[in-house]
């Protein structure tokens, strides 16, 4: 189940410096703060000479639990930023259960002037913290922030990857216990590098004796100021070993670190930037003669979460995708590009409205909440005939405009007119053919053209179906200014862009074919009357025959989910892994048989603007075997690999 999470509520000393009413505890010494940080976490973990030592394109990882005000991540990124050099990368990784407010965040920042550049870049990418993983990437992919909103130990139990040096600063023991268990002390150890590092301010017996326990070797020092012991700690013990074979890291791609990225909508351009800012040259690739031409070309989609009361891995996936698109969007102009105007989802039935009640409760306020036919009549500016739920984060984005944002990267060079028919790898590297003629050639490739991943060879097998899509685009009148945000229904209705608004959309699971039909125009005016019949009036449309609209092809799979990660030969997979034939849940510890280097990233549906950005950032961080970006139940749930295993469990070919 999803947790409601709760920001912290803080109460503010006579000097102005922030208290946690929950724990009635300080979050930082009101003398020496920084220089605490500086010597308990930066010294004792020996960043300033580990920054210096890291080569072009390495990064090192850290990771905290309680990330309170945000100030030893600053004062990190600022060490880092000092020592390391241009092309080394930061990961900074921490644990959260009651985010500060916005407000709070800025409040307490301000306290430390000489940190002013690195807090303001941060307060300005906080947006849209909500439960699970949320990445926040800075310095154009530099420094990378991901912030795990929720209980310490079930949120790092969902984390996949290694940490190098370790914070442990959630409030005292005394206070705090649930910080400070041996449960938690065990995760911090199964995520752990060989030799990684470890400071923390705690000197308590218990402390101490459970992070030995967890394998650590553990030293008391001097404290600072009020604090008269310290501790700093080495992982001795053994890596834990990597889960199921069939989901574990792919090894590293041999030689450069070149990519293809076959398709240059959202997904191919997301995945394209997230490769670019951690140094990779990256070849797009893309048959049409621009960016967005096909799916991702609608001039307005909806920055919209359909979720799951129930904490499935969709909902998750929806959930840090949301964050994650709703920060790439700060980038973008607003008006043209984009508008943070909110959505309504109305509640058109006692079904619906029952369903709206569950996620009403299972979620926090800011994310989404109900709202009367009145309120929500006034969030539209026009009449409505129901109440629902109101997404105040969510607004439109014009599609084309994010990609051109992603794909503007020195590191991408777009290659128009380039329709990739077949892959072949010679080697170490993958060559991409049309015909006889050699496109381009790169040790990875990343297929990211929907449906279209079905036609090479390798990747065949997969479950993806297009599912066509109709909007229609109606002229703005006078009347229809008034209306101030998107309203969904059984279809969706946004604000004017550029004189227009997009009214949308038909499913056709039979038709394929891009050719906008006078029969999926009324489609979409029948669905405008259901969402408001005062702004159909208003809209007065024109006959349907003369009516513009776009079709584009979604792709989806038959779990709903994206299939999103490294690639299997199907052959060799199931005569690995025939034993799952027998026993679905049998523990099996052959290597996967990896087709080198072959990466996928489709099948996002109608969810592409909240699901495909980040499912480039996760592909970027598997291939350099980061910590991911969501919580490895997700990862699991979106891997391609995830069909093969299904059919062995159920006695099938695997293949």
């Amino acid at each position: 189940m999803p947790s409601v999470i709760s920001p912290a509520q803080l109460d503010w000393d006579e000097n102005g410096q922030p208290l946690s009413r929950v724990f009635g505890d300080v979050y930082f010494s009101s003398q020496a703060a920084l220089d605490e940080t500086r010597y308990v976490f930066l010294e004792q973990n020996r960043l300033e000479q580990r920054f210096a030592a890291l080569a072009d394109g390495e990064c090192l990882v850290i990771g905290e639990t309680g990330f309170g005000t945000g100030m030893n991540f600053l004062c990190a990124w600022r060490l880092f930023e000092a020592s390391a050099i241009p092309g080394a990368r930061l990961h900074f990784i921490s644990t959260e259960k009651f985010p500060l407010a916005l407000a709070d965040l800025q409040r307490a920042l301000a306290l430390w002037p000489e940190l002013a550049p690195w807090a303001t870049a941060l307060q300005n990418a906080y947006r849209a913290m909500h439960d699970g993983p949320q990445r926040l990437v800075f310095d154009g992919g530099r420094v990378t922030l991901t912030l795990l909103i929720g209980d310490a130990q079930a949120q790092l139990g969902q984390l996949q990857g290694r940490v190098d040096a370790w914070f442990l600063d959630g409030f005292a023991p005394a206070k705090n216990p649930e910080m400070w268990t041996a449960e938690l002390f065990s995760e911090v150890a199964r995520l752990s590098a060989e030799g990684a590092t470890l400071g923390t301010f705690s000197a308590a017996g218990t402390v101490r004796r459970g992070l030995i326990a967890a394998g650590f070797k553990m030293k008391r020092l001097p404290g600072l100021g009020k604090k008269w012991e310290i501790m700093r700690g080495e992982f001795v013990g053994a890596p834990a070993l990597p889960g199921k074979p069939w989901f574990a890291y792919p090894p590293k791609a041999l030689g450069e670190r070149q990519a293809l990225v076959v398709g240059a909508g959202l997904a191919g351009c997301a995945t394209a930037a997230s490769l670019a800012a951690r140094g990779w040259q990256v070849t797009l690739l893309e048959r049409h003669g621009q960016i967005a031409n096909e799916a991702s070309g609608n001039p307005q989609g909806v920055l919209y979460l359909k979720l799951s009361a129930h904490g499935t891995a969709l909902s998750q996936l929806i959930l840090g995708g949301f964050g994650y698109t709703r920060r790439l969007l700060e980038r973008l102009e607003r008006g043209s590009a984009w508008d943070a105007c909110g959505v309504l989802q109305l509640a058109t039935s006692a079904a619906e409205a029952a369903r709206q009640q569950a996620l009403a409760t299972a979620f926090t306020p800011s994310l989404l909440h109900q709202v009367s036919a009145a309120e929500a009549s006034e969030h539209a500016g026009v009449p409505l005939p129901a109440g629902g739920l109101w997404f105040p984060e969510g607004g439109w984005v014009h599609p084309p405009a994010l990609c051109a944002q992603l794909a503007r990267h020195p590191n991408i060079q777009l290659r128009p007119y380039h329709d990739v028919l077949r892959l072949a790898r010679e080697g170490s590297l993958w060559h991409a053919w049309a015909g006889e003629r050699l496109l381009a050639s790169a040790p990875v490739v990343v297929l990211a053209c929907a449906a279209q991943v079905r036609a090479f060879e390798q990747t065949a097998t997969l479950p993806l179906k297009p599912v066509r899509g109709q909007i229609t685009r109606l002229p703005a009148t006078a009347a229809s200014a008034a209306l101030a945000t998107v309203v969904c229904a059984e279809g969706y209705v946004a604000p004017a862009r550029e004189g227009e608004h997009t009214l949308g959309a038909s499913f056709d699971f039979q038709r394929v074919d891009d050719q906008p039909s006078v029969a999926e125009h009324n489609h979409n005016l029948a669905l405008l009357q259901g969402i408001s019949p005062d702004l159909a009036e208003r809209l007065a449309p024109a006959a349907p025959e003369a009516l513009q609209g776009r079709v584009g092809l979604r792709c989806t799979s038959p779990d709903y989910l994206p299939i999103v990660g490294p690639v299997a030969e199907a052959g060799l997979f199931a005569e690995a892994y025939q034993g799952l034939r027998r026993n679905a849940r049998a523990a099996i510890s052959e290597p996967c048989p990896w087709l080198p280097g072959l990466w996928v990233n489709t099948g996002h549906g109608s969810r592409g603007l909240i699901t495909a950005p980040l499912s480039g950032e996760l592909i970027a961080a598997w291939l350099e075997h980061e910590p991911l970006p969501v919580a490895r139940q997700v990862a699991e749930a979106c891997h391609p690999n995830r069909f093969a295993v299904r059919r062995l469990g159920k006695g099938g070919a695997g293949g």
